[in-house]
This record gives structure tokens, sequence and C-alpha cells, in this order.
């Protein structure tokens, strides 16, 4: 049955105690900003919303499955679609922002073969952004390759053959190495089976996802259902004969397209962004036509409803999220980032925020889940209690969490300068559903949809009506303290930090301060229906706004770095968390425990833990192409990784010692002490550099409150 909101007067009502941001009155009209909310929740049509998402599924390159991907015919057409209805529903100025990538279009693959019965099976397989083209079905032998690693497949003649193998690729490894491990063994693909981590929801689950890895190196997907059949036909060697049809191909130096509509606002010189991606694999109903649908049902509301922006509303269908560059750890992002960094970096200092949309339309535990900025989550935090509830979603109300984190288009956005927030993802979908054929209509929650619809309308509203970006820099403040470890850090460096953070909390204290008086003077104007005040107020603040973009920036810049497994931390948490386990590594084998220091310690520093189980082949390729690469390859990740601990020989040499009880570990200790040498030093220049970027901050903000 379907739930009903309430009463869209009451959510009105519940807005006119809104945040620091102000209220709207439109030039030829009498609306406050509770009117503008009612208008427009009343015009909200979840129905509109949701057969876009539908009609989406539409356009495919692979007829079976789906896959509408980076540069692909189907990313193209999907993208002139949506232009088509961005006009349509009214938006204004609609372009084909045009940027370069690499393309993939997987048109299909079936691996057939006779099973244990004597019966002809044919699977349907997943792809990967990899190249492997067949003349119709050609024969191969395929042979279980247990995980892929360097020792399953070592006493394997692979050459030439289908490497079948299990994967988790949550618990234990990415889908390129095992790929790249058996491309270097001569393999001509690997077929992966999931084993956990993802697909989980049933066992003829097939699985997708960013590759990492070159083009060179083909894999493909398969079902747990198929594979156990196939392993019930392979012989007493593991293998099997089977014959493959199969169409995946890797173009470089393609192009494909952002569709962006506007609703064009009184303040010409100010934007409220919205964004979305539209490639997808699979039919990608939650991953991310939901969103998409939901971009452009927000849309359609304002339009319908009348609403009369004070900032230009800006809408933007990101393509190729997903991938869109071969042989890069970050590959995906890539339509985002060439947005903000290449076709669009204007924006920044205009776009005074961003909403970003992934997997919108799912009910999925008892709380919703905004991932901001750090420096939005004290304005979201606000915000959050004028959203509505709806019957039978989220009883819990909405959690905040920060920061923004690599997983969706958001990262690119901040890392620019446009602070951001993205819809998180909730439960289990990621384990079950996510990146398979199963993200698809039955995974629909009307209510949940319902709710982000009034949610981000809102959100886009609230953040409408503010003069200058709503940013308290005191979260990020308090959570870079948060992260300093006394156990690690110098009693000199907690202090010099502390001290630089104490300064820098208090010009953050006086700045927000200022910016939320600078927000309450001009709701007042647009309350009071006094435009030429808001103008006049907007023109006063208009240098606070760009100042207050500028240090935002600048945070970013100064204190977002990138773990090896792409977590944003601050640039001390690097050596701070190296130290921490070459110690332990190292006090352990002063123990001679050789167990502890490769399972508790030496498998956290860094990447080493690719040392456990790959070739130095594979590790040296996966660690160089983060290190040697250009800034244009690896877009929104370049600088961002601080160096790297080479510690395989060492972990090859303790494992090889591990059933020595009278092991000699002179030289493995050797090795760590040099590395705790480097990261002693580096962790000196990082809190250096941190201590001089704060006190920038404070500079920066200290002017922006003066």
């Amino acid at each position: 049955m379907k739930k009903r909101i309430v009463s869209v007067l009451l959510a009105a009502s519940l807005l006119l105690s809104a945040t620091a941001c102000g209220k709207q009155n439109a030039e030829d009209t009498s609306q406050t900003e509770a009117d503008a909310a009612q208008a427009y929740l009343s015009h909200v049509d979840v129905d509109y919303s949701y057969d876009l998402a539908v009609k989406l599924e539409d356009i495919r390159s692979n007829e079976k499955l789906g896959y509408r991907t980076a540069g692909s015919e189907a990313e193209i057409a999907t993208g002139d679609m949506l232009k088509e209805e961005m006009e349509r529903i009214g938006l204004q100025n609609v372009t084909k922002d045009e940027f370069t990538l690499d393309t993939w279009t997987f048109t299909g693959a079936q691996l057939s073969f006779t099973d244990s019965t004597g019966e002809v099976q044919t699977a349907e397989l997943g792809g990967y952004q990899t190249d492997f083209v067949t003349d119709g079905a050609e024969a191969y032998t395929v042979i279980d390759g247990g995980q892929g690693t360097e020792a399953d497949l070592a006493g394997l003649d692979v050459t030439g053959k289908l490497v079948l193998v299990d994967i988790d690729q949550r618990a234990d490894w990415w889908i390129n190495y095992p790929a790249y491990e058996a491309h270097l063994a001569g393999a001509a693909a690997v077929i992966a089976v999931q084993n956990g981590g993802y697909g989980e929801v049933s066992d003829d689950a097939l699985n997708a996802q960013d590759v990492c890895g070159p083009a060179d190196a083909p894999a493909f997907s398969m079902s747990r259902t198929d594979a156990e059949l196939l392993k019930a036909a392979m012989d007493e060697n593991g293998e099997a004969a089977v014959t493959l049809d199969a169409d995946s191909r890797v173009g470089k130096d393609g192009t494909s397209y952002n569709i962006v509509g506007i609703i064009p606002g009184r303040d010409t010189e100010s934007m409220v962004l919205m964004s979305a991606h539209y490639d997808s694999y699979f039919a990608g109903f939650q991953d991310d036509n939901a969103a998409i649908a939901l971009m452009l049902g927000i849309a359609k509301g304002l339009i319908d409803s009348g609403y009369q922006p004070e900032k230009t509303l800006v809408f933007c269908a990101m393509a190729a999220e997903e991938w869109g560059m071969s042989d890069t750890r970050y590959d995906w992002s890539t339509g985002a980032y060439n947005q903000i960094f290449r076709v669009h970096p204007e924006w920044v200092g205009k776009v005074i925020a961003d909403i970003n949309f992934e997997l919108p339309a799912m009910d999925a535990g008892t709380a919703d889940q905004i991932r901001t900025s750090y420096e939005l989550k004290t304005f979201v935090d606000e915000f959050k209690s004028d959203v509505p509830q709806v019957d039978g979603v989220f009883p819990d109300g909405i959690e905040i969490i920060v920061p923004t984190q690599t997983w969706s288009d958001d990262f690119s956005l901040s890392i620019a300068g446009v602070p951001s927030s993205v819809t998180a993802l909730r439960g289990d979908f990621s384990k079950t559903h996510y990146h398979s054929q199963f993200d698809n209509q039955d995974t629909y929650s009307r209510e949940a949809f319902l709710f982000h619809h009034n949610m981000y309308g809102l959100l886009m509203l609230a953040y409408d009506h503010c003069a200058v970006s709503p940013l308290d820099f005191s979260t990020r403040l308090n959570a870079l303290r948060e992260s300093m470890d006394d156990t690690v850090m110098t009693a000199e460096q907690m202090d010099t930090l502390n001290t630089a953070l104490d300064e820098a909390e208090a010009a953050a204290g006086t700045a927000w301060a200022r910016v939320s008086e600078a927000n309450a003077a001009y709701q007042q104007a647009l309350d009071a229906g006094d435009t030429g005040k808001a103008d006049e107020l907007l023109a006063e603040t208009r240098e606070m706004n760009a100042n207050v973009l500028t240090a935002f920036k600048f945070a970013e810049d100064a204190f977002v770095r990138l773990t090896w497994e792409d977590s944003s931390i601050f640039p001390h948490e690097h050596s701070q968390s190296n130290l921490l386990a070459l110690q332990g590594a190292a006090e352990a084998l002063k123990q001679g425990d050789s167990a502890a220091a490769l399972d508790e310690y030496l498998y956290g520093v860094d990447n080493n833990w690719y040392a456990y189980d790959w070739s130095r082949e594979t590790f040296d390729h996966f660690t160089d192409y983060v290190l040697y690469q250009s800034a244009d390859r690896l877009m929104w990740g370049a600088g961002r990784v601080q160096g790297h601990e080479d510690l395989f020989d060492v972990i090859r040499s303790v494992q090889a010692k591990t059933d020595d009880s009278s092991a000699d570990y002179t030289v493995e200790l050797e090795r760590l002490n040099q590395a705790i040498e480097t990261q002693t030093n580096m962790l000196d220049e990082q809190v250096a550099h941190e201590v001089d970027a704060l006190k920038e901050l404070t500079t920066l903000l200290t002017e922006l409150a003066g």
C-alpha cells in the first residue's frame, strides 16, 4: 500500500525555522520560501521519475544484460535522450559538454560447454573494461585457477587458456590482480566468480566493477551457478573444453558528453549544482537510473511549481562515472573530473554547493544518510530537521557523515573547490545487488524515492537562499585534531599542531558567525519581499562568498590525501599509520614472531599486501602506475598518495622463514628500521605542512571574518 507524506502545509511551516540561509521572495511575486517549499512539494511527481528511470533501461549495449558504458553508442544515445528530456520539462540552455576519455563497449559474451550429464550449457558472462573479441564462437580450454594468485597459477599451464578464479573483491582483492597475474602467465582471459563480497543476492548473480588495470589483461564474470556446473565438467587436471563468443572493446581517446540544463536565477554569478551519472552496468536501476530520474524529477517539480530561483540552478547528468580511463587506479568519476577541471573550471567559485545522487530509490536501514564535505555538515545537520517524514521509511531520521570519499562523483567536485554532498549507500545493498543484474526495479521503494524528492528539492531551495556558501570549517579542524595519535607523534609535533589548530578553530568560529549573520540578513530581506535590499546584501557579501569558497578550495588542496586503498585521510595519517605498522612488525620480529609481523603489521603498510599473493611484476605494475603516471591519467588521484615503502623482499623473506623457529631476521629488521626512519622524517614533513597550511587557513578565515 502506498504511504502518504505528512501535510505539505506542515512541511512548509517547518521551513519557517530554517537554518542560517535566507527565505525566498521572487521579484515579481510575494512568495516566501515556505510558500515555495509548499508549492514544490505539491508538484513532486514520483511517478514521472520512476517512469524515466525505467525508460533509461531501454538503451543498452548488451541486449541481454544491459550495460551503458563510457563512450559507448548506448551512453551517447542516452545522453541525447536526456538532453531532449531536459528541454521537454523546461530546463534552459541545455548543452552537451564534450570531453575525451577511454571508451568501452561490451556487446556480450557467451561461454558454452558440455556438463557432467552430457548436456550443452551456455553461460551468459558479465564483462570488465578490457579487450577481447572473438570471430564468432571459438574453442578454448578453461582451467581452474583457484583464486588466481601467483601460487595458484605457479603449477599450471595457462598459456592461451581461460582461467576460472574465485574472488571476493571486498575481503580479498580486486579483479585487476588475478587478471594481470594470469595475463603475465600467458592466459587468454580470466573468468571471475564472486564467492562473496558482491552479488550475494543470488547464485545466479554476475558482477561488474571498474577494472583498474590494462585493457590487454582480459576479464569476464560468471555466476556461481554456472561456475559449479563448469567445475563439475572439468577433468582430473581441472580443465574443460569450451567455446567462447565475446565482444568487449576498449578504445583510446574517445568522446562522451555531460548533459547540462539550468533554471536561470536572478543572480547570474552564483550557482547551485545538482548531479548524477547516467552510465551503468547491467540495468542499473538504482545505480544510477533512479538518480538521474530523481534529479530531473526535482527539476521538473521546481519548474512546474513556478519557482523563480535566486541563483542559477544547474542540473548535470554526468557520463563515465563507473569507468573512463584504462590502466589507472583512479579510472572512475571520469565525467565529473573532466566537467569541473577541464570543461567548466570557471564553475569553481560560482557553485556554492553540489548535491550528487547515487542509489536513491531503495529503502535500507532505519536512518537515511547524507555524506558531505566537512564544511557543509553544520548546515545540513541544521537543515535535516525541516525534512518532512514519509511514513514507512527512515524512522530514525537522517545521519550526516563526513568527509566526501572517492566512491562517487562528489569527490572530484569537492577537490576542485565545489562543496558537495551525496546520497550515501545504506545497508547491505553493496554486498547483495550492487553492480549485478539484480539491481533492477525489484529494488524500488516508492517511499524512499518520495522522501529523497522532498529532501533534496528542499535542500536545493535552502542553498538557493544563501547569500554565502554555508561553510563551517570547524568540522574539518576537529576531525584533524581527532586523527592525531600521541603514541606516534612526538610531544613537539602534538603541541605545534594543537596550537595551530587552536588559532584556526577560533578563526573558523568567527568566520562561521559572519557567514551566518550575512545569510540571516539576506533571509530577512527576502522574507520581507525586499528584493532591492536582498540584492544590496548580495553585492556586499559577494567578496565574502568568494573568500569562503577560496578557503574551501585551499583546505581541500592542503588536507585531502589518499591511502593506497583510496580512502580520504589527512596528510599526517599516512606516515602515522605506517609507523604504527612498521614498529609493530619490527618488535614482532625481534621476538621471533613472524606470524604477527606478517598478519598484523606488514600487511597494513601502504600497498604491501600485494606482496603476499602476487608476483613482483604484478606488485610493481600496480605500484608504479600510481607513482609514475602523468596527472592527466591519474585525474582526481594525482599527487594524493604520499610515497611508498617497498617491502616486497622483506615480506617474501619473512614468509620463507615462518617455519624456522631459529630464524635470523637481522636483514629484515635493518630494512624495517630504514623504513621507520623514512616514515619518521615524512611525518615531520607532513606535520610541518599541516602547521603551515593551518596558519594560511587561519589567515584566509580571518580575512573572511574581517
